[in-house]
């Protein structure tokens, strides 16, 4: 009897571990994002066009910023101030980007794409810094955490601007519509918000190790990567239909920035979930 309900147990918690939240969202928002689609394209009803899109845009930022928040948070991070990191966070990298692009740049040229890199990498620091300053948030994770935040907040923002442009553009075509969310969704994680959880760990990190606020060598070099990795990243875009061999050629490239800027991030979170582990400071499961 007692092996039985032992059983029963073991495979509860197998099965818990298997539909965790943020598997819950991930797998729950794209169902309803594609039974939106289907009725959007039945029904011809333009009211249902916000649900396809907020739903296409922000259904893996979300689901990416809830794996982190329960695998790495520290018990000072509560949900509404990571929540306020991806909204506020994201919404003010978002608009300050757009208007320093907007009078700064004007082409696509190599300067240009370096400007946007800067520029994006920069503004997407706005709220993380602010709780850099407050002091209270001082573990490696707590860094990883805003950065993540803030930088998929920034780019699901943007995932709607590039949405509904291309709709309109499409003269309402869902299927590019489609195309244009799946794809900006699924690769946001090896984007924007890799690039600046990165550069937050290694900043929270280096405070951690000098025992005050610092920006040293290490982390000019966290931000120097993260804008290398942005241009180049925007550069393969733009060649993108200029080669012979565009999709096999951008295709690697793509594939393998996002190689690397998911290989950093994964990086800073191992070594900042051991940190807190041998602190004792990870939220009880």
């Amino acid at each position: 009897m007692t092996s039985a309900v032992n059983l029963d147990k073991l495979t509860y918690v197998k099965l818990k571990s298997l539909f965790q939240p943020w598997l819950q969202i991930l797998l729950g928002g794209l169902v309803l994002f594609l039974a939106f689609e289907q009725v959007f394209k039945a029904t011809g009803r333009q009211g249902y066009f916000p649900f396809v899109l907020l739903l296409g845009a922000f259904t893996v930022p979300v689901a990416f910023v809830a794996f982190f928040y329960e695998h790495v948070r520290h018990r000072e991070i509560s949900m509404p101030l990571l929540t306020t990191s991806f909204v506020v966070g994201g919404a003010t990298g978002l608009a300050a980007a757009a208007f320093l692009e907007f009078t700064t740049l004007s082409g696509t040229g190599v300067l240009d794409l370096v400007g946007v890199g800067l520029i994006e990498e920069s503004v997407k620091l706005l709220f993380p810094i602010a709780m850099y300053v407050l002091w209270r948030f001082r573990h490696e994770a707590d860094g990883l955490l805003f950065g993540i935040a803030a930088g998929m907040g920034f780019a699901g923002l943007e995932t709607v601007a590039y949405g509904l442009s291309s709709f309109v553009q499409s003269q309402g075509n869902t299927d590019v519509l489609q195309q244009v969310l799946f794809l900006r969704g699924f690769l946001s994680p090896a984007g924007h918000a890799a690039w600046t959880g990165f550069v937050c760990a290694v900043l929270w990190r280096e405070r951690e190790r000098k025992g005050r606020a610092t920006i040293n060598i290490a982390v000019i070099g966290a931000f120097s990567l993260a804008i290398s990795l942005h241009f180049l990243w925007n550069a393969v875009n733009t060649l993108r239909g200029h080669t012979s061999n565009s999709l096999a050629v951008t295709g690697f490239a793509s594939l393998a920035i996002a190689s690397i800027s998911l290989t950093l991030v994964i990086r800073r979170y191992l070594e900042a979930k051991k940190s807190l582990a041998l602190n004792k400071e990870l939220p009880p499961a």
